[in-house]
């Protein structure tokens, strides 16, 4: 199986996740009392799950694995927290951000549950928010993989190109980029050789070097997820591939279901 975790948890329902929630929360507002604001994840991650258990929960696992893989690549996530099938990932930070609704959501989606928790413990008072998705492992299968502007510049592209389909029919599309990212890179010759130091150059003037990963002899590889800005992005792209040496740039970009592969030349 290319997503496995140990713990087979089963997709509770959005009242069952609330009854499960309110008791949780009411430990966390506890753990804070106690321990204060200013302790690290891992004291509230272990004081919260003693609770838990102390209090009628029937099983509570920190630290559950889930390990997602593809030929010879492998890699493992954490979570936090799982109680009585629900999902948590503890912070102990200033504010809740975007990114951290991303790692959540990563999880959800490679667990195939619908919804789950950020609860942060650093603020004055306990935070918790709770993401959402309707998206099935199925629906995540379901992409549209446009190569309209895409040119096998050299032999090696033609591989990266099957790969990615290879990985998109593997494990599905909206995991966070730097999964796509990191299997490619492994895929493909592994980080000591793929991950280059290229010079950068203006007008003959030496701006130093930047980190590419280079698949092939000049010509690199770069993996995002952009909704809204990809013309923005391609232009920067364009601008800094334009300070290299290299001969293209092969672009992937992840919009949600809709994967756009592009070729930017010199």
């Amino acid at each position: 199986m290319p997503i496995t975790c140990p713990r087979e948890l089963r997709r509770l329902t959005e009242e069952e996740f609330d009854e499960v929630d309110y008791r949780v929360m009411g430990h966390a507002f506890a753990c804070q009392n106690e321990l204060g604001r200013l302790c690290e994840e891992e004291a509230y991650q272990r004081d919260l799950q003693a609770r838990l258990l102390a209090n009628g929960f029937r099983d509570v696992q920190i630290e559950v694995p889930v390990t997602v893989s593809h030929a010879g690549f492998s890699k493992t996530y954490s979570i936090d927290l799982v109680a009585d099938h629900a999902v948590y990932e503890l912070k102990a930070t200033a504010a809740l951000l975007p990114e951290h609704q991303a790692q959540l959501l990563n999880y959800l989606f490679l667990l195939g549950v619908p919804r789950g928790k950020l609860v942060n413990f650093r603020p004055p008072k306990v935070d918790g928010c709770v993401h959402a998705t309707r998206i099935s492992p199925e629906a995540r299968r379901q992409v549209n993989l446009d190569t309209t502007r895409w040119r096998d510049v050299t032999p090696e592209c033609a591989t990266l190109r099957e790969t990615m389909g290879e990985l998109l029919a593997d494990w599905g599309a909206f995991l966070e980029v730097a999964l796509y990212q990191e299997a490619l890179t492994h895929l493909l010759g592994g980080e000591s050789s793929v991950a280059q130091r290229v010079p950068l150059h203006r007008n003959g003037l030496a701006l130093g070097t930047q980190r590419f990963h280079v698949h092939s002899p000049g010509t690199a590889f770069r993996v995002t997820a952009v909704s809204d800005g990809a013309e923005g992005i391609e232009a920067h792209l364009r601008r800094l591939l334009a300070l290299t040496d290299l001969q293209a740039i092969q672009w992937i970009n992840l919009d949600h279901a809709d994967i756009r592969l592009v070729t930017l030349t010199r």
